[in-house]
């Protein structure tokens, strides 16, 4: 079994090293930039009007779809702020050193108008069922906006893409959620007698059960969950993040550094670290970057899609919310506390390198890791809430290919990997991730560039409109 396991990791190395990770850095980031252009710095000029409708000052209860706005966007959250956020980010640093955050910052700046970009047309090519119940995503917007365009090659890029998202639900979605969290809450020794740590294959049932009682609701569950759990995980982590980095604040100008230069001439060895290129900070930066905030695969627009609003646009503004809170806030807070107490160079990967730089720093109560509690629950919750989303997405990939009477059966399949992926190799599990997100994101990157001119003439029609806050009568 471990020599299979050997080989099918050779494998996805080898297709991330010479072909996904270079169809990304081709698209990704330029296909940001081609929306940060064409739409004027949408991300930036239109930022107070997103945050107003997301308020729900906009909110017409009567229009089409199953959630709110706020809704719509916590479900999405949820699922960009997992473990990304925490093991990702360490991941890329290991990996690439501190100029991989200068490159996480890219993708989240441009990847601010690509969420804009994929949500507007999912909302816009979205499909109404005959319940009302919504259907949306990638695979609607391919399918029928670009037939015009490429013909009878739409249908099929649009099943590629569709096969993309189920992939991207079991990798994404759970097995990197469940993996990263169990090896977090096993390194959290409970101070009873003797101490004892909470074995891997137990968390992973425990979280597949979970996910299951939230699943089993469809989106309205999902959305009423993550509204709740959103706002609280993050603030926690937030706060346990601040503290670390002020308690360090003399480290700061060194980070900066130590991001800049290595952006654009690697790092050397130093400590634990193994020393990065130019090309290897770039290229986990971009990998890990999409890989919080999806921007680009085309995950997120499946639940936007099912948002109650009649403007498209609107929606796509709530969207682009999401880079900002996820990448260029929390993943950035990550990455200063880990360079600033120096843990990327102690040889620790993943959540246990996020796990050295808080649980150093923060102190112990009655036995336990301040720090490390903070890192354990935010990977808890992280990795339970973006596992709920991802089923959703996968669930909404499954009805486009085969109806809706295999999405029982697709939930099963899903809640049993979300085990297997807490008893895989944590190497094994991360290889498998980076590739799936290529099969789901090169379609969708592809779409976004035919379909450039429809979000610009979109965009620019519903801000001619005069749009007033709806009035609720008390």
């Amino acid at each position: 079994m471990e020599d299979f396991s050997r080989f099918i990791g050779q494998i996805l190395d080898g297709f991330n090293t010479y072909i996904g990770t270079y169809a990304l850095m081709i698209l990704l980031v330029p296909v940001g930039i081609l929306f940060t252009v064409m739409l004027r710095g949408i991300q930036i000029t239109r930022l107070s009007h997103a945050v107003s409708i997301v308020r729900g000052r906009y909110d017409n209860p009567d229009d089409t779809g199953d959630i709110n706005h706020f809704q719509a966007l916590s479900a999405a959250l949820s699922a960009t702020v997992g473990t990304g956020n925490i093991a990702g980010v360490a991941l890329a640093i290991y990996y690439g050193g501190p100029g991989a955050v200068f490159w996480l910052w890219i993708t989240g700046f441009f990847g601010m108008a690509t969420k804009y970009a994929e949500c507007t047309l999912a909302q816009k090519y979205r499909k109404v069922h005959s319940d009302g119940s919504i259907s949306g995503g990638p695979m609607y917007y391919i399918e029928t906006g670009t037939k015009k365009y490429i013909g009878p090659v739409a249908k099929p890029m649009a099943v590629f893409c569709a096969l993309g998202g189920i992939v991207c639900s079991i990798g994404t979605g759970n097995m990197a959620q469940s993996n990263s969290m169990a090896d977090a809450v096993h390194q959290m020794i409970i101070p009873v007698a003797g101490g004892f740590q909470i074995p891997h294959f137990a968390m992973g049932g425990i979280l597949a059960l979970l996910v299951w009682l939230v699943i089993v609701g469809g989106i309205r569950r999902i959305g009423t969950v993550a509204e709740k759990l959103v706002p609280l995980m993050s603030g926690i982590y937030v706060a346990g993040a601040l503290a670390v980095i002020m308690m360090h604040i003399e480290a700061i100008p060194e980070m900066f550094r130590l991001i800049f230069e290595g952006a654009f001439t690697g790092t050397g060895a130093t400590g634990g670290f193994v020393g990065s290129t130019f090309l290897l900070s770039m290229r986990y930066g971009i990998a890990r970057g999409i890989f919080s905030n999806e921007a680009g695969q085309g995950s997120a627009p499946i639940a936007h899609a099912a948002a109650k609003t009649e403007y498209p646009v609107r929606e796509g503004l709530v969207a682009l919310l999401e880079p900002l809170v996820d990448t260029l806030i929390i993943c950035t807070l990550t990455a200063m506390a880990i360079l600033v107490t120096g843990s990327w160079t102690s040889g620790e990967m993943g959540a246990s390198m996020t796990y050295t730089a808080f649980g150093g720093t923060l102190g112990t109560v009655a036995g336990v890791s301040v720090g490390g509690a903070v890192v354990s629950i935010g990977l808890l919750l992280f990795a339970f809430t973006t596992a709920i989303s991802w089923s959703y997405y996968g669930d909404r990939c499954v009805v486009y290919l085969f109806g809706r009477r295999h999405v029982t059966l697709y939930r099963y399949a899903y809640c049993a990997f979300v085990f297997v992926g807490a008893v895989w190799a944590k190497d094994l599990v991360w290889q498998f991730v980076d590739t799936a997100i290529v099969f789901m994101a090169v379609p969708n990157l592809v779409a976004l560039i035919i379909l450039a001119p429809a979000v610009k003439r979109m965009t620019h029609e519903y801000f001619r409109q005069d749009h007033h806050p709806v009035v609720r009568s008390e």
